[in-house]
């Protein structure tokens, strides 16, 4: 099916009285008003989450920060994945903070939520163009034998700079729906702290990703994500790439970033080896827009079951190479550009 791909420009609210979306599409800009009261179901139902990754391109790593309140729990999470060496993770979980947290309405305004437990800290602070996150697990034992992660680093988003703005629903309920806002390519610096040593880091070698998720959303759930951020040939470039729950008759969530603006797609497919997830995959593009195989290095799979809660995520790391079309027909050609592509199935 075509993509319709409806733009939405005019700021609005993003629920009526009844709790449906007013104006479902996508947007270069956050346009919708999220109001946690205007939603109608329990707070059991409701999911929130500010989630940054920063990949360094240069010496190929990526740092994961998770702060989420799912309803019937919070889960709290750092993550280091060494793109030639594995990965390591800390997670920890607070139940019943039903909008507890602190995650705020707004992507856009300045704010500060942060998480101090018992073995990661958490602290993400928008002032202006500037986000500064903080991450740190000082147990965490790295890929390479080291012991201990704190990463101090400010993320650029200049006023002018687009993202991805999506607001669907799901066909078999219009009150289940999802807001989600992805800040790609953000230029990132700072330092990380990895055991005993401190890098500091170098202009245009680490980009981030924010990916601010709020939403009502049904039981059960399989999506398919991609995402990157970093420098070609000069320019900022990056893509977000998804699909698999709501109805994205209104509009996908797939577009390429150049220079701090938003490039459009239609439909990406995932084409994903049945056999052996870590075997190169490819992705094909309903315009020929994006056209890229993937080769895989490493898979952050993580597994939960609880019987009514389940959860079986295939975040993988690896390398793109194939050809972005930005809007004006300029192909954009890559090669081993470092970024992750994921399958997750939820039921909560």
């Amino acid at each position: 099916m075509m993509i319709r791909n409806h733009e939405v420009t005019a700021i609005q609210d993003l629920l009526d009285r009844k709790g449906h979306i007013l104006e479902q599409g996508w947007a270069r800009r956050p346009v919708w008003n999220y109001d946690r009261k205007a939603i109608k179901a329990s707070a059991f139902k409701i999911k929130e989450w500010d989630y940054y990754a920063i990949t360094n391109q240069v010496q190929g790593w990526t740092i994961c920060g998770t702060i989420s309140d799912l309803g019937y729990a919070s889960l709290l999470s750092v993550s280091y994945i060494d793109f030639k060496r594995g990965f390591a993770q800390k997670d920890e979980m607070k139940f019943l903070t039903m909008g507890r947290m602190g995650l705020k309405p707004s992507s856009t305004e300045d704010s500060s939520v942060q998480y101090i437990g018992k073995e990661i800290r958490l602290s993400f602070i928008r002032k202006g163009p500037v986000r500064r996150i903080m991450i740190a697990a000082p147990t965490l034992k790295l890929p390479d034998g080291r012991v201990g992660i704190d990463a101090n680093l400010e993320l650029s988003q200049p006023q002018d700079m687009e993202s991805m703005n999506i607001a669907s629903s799901w066909k078999e309920n219009r009150k289940a729906f999802y807001l989600n806002e992805k800040v790609n390519c953000m230029a990132v610096s700072g330092t990380v702290r990895k055991g005993d040593d401190t890098q500091e880091l170098a202009k245009d070698e680490a980009w981030g990703v924010l990916d601010w998720g709020r939403g009502r959303w049904t039981y059960q759930n399989t999506w398919y994500w991609g995402s990157g951020s970093g420098m070609v040939d000069g320019h900022s470039f990056g893509f977000n790439i998804g699909y698999g729950f709501t109805d994205r008759t209104p509009a996908s969530e797939n577009v390429i970033f150049h220079d701090g603006k938003v490039h459009k797609l239609d439909d990406v497919r995932f084409i994903i080896p049945e056999d052996d997830i870590m075997k190169e995959w490819r992705f094909e593009s309903s315009d020929g827009r994006f056209e890229m195989a993937f080769k895989p290095a490493v898979d952050r799979s993580s597994t939960m079951n609880l019987g009514v809660i389940k959860t079986v995520q295939h975040q993988v790391f690896g390398y793109f190479t194939g050809t972005a079309i930005l809007d004006d027909g300029s192909p954009i050609h890559v090669k081993d550009f470092p970024a992750f592509a994921e399958k997750v199935f939820n039921r909560y």
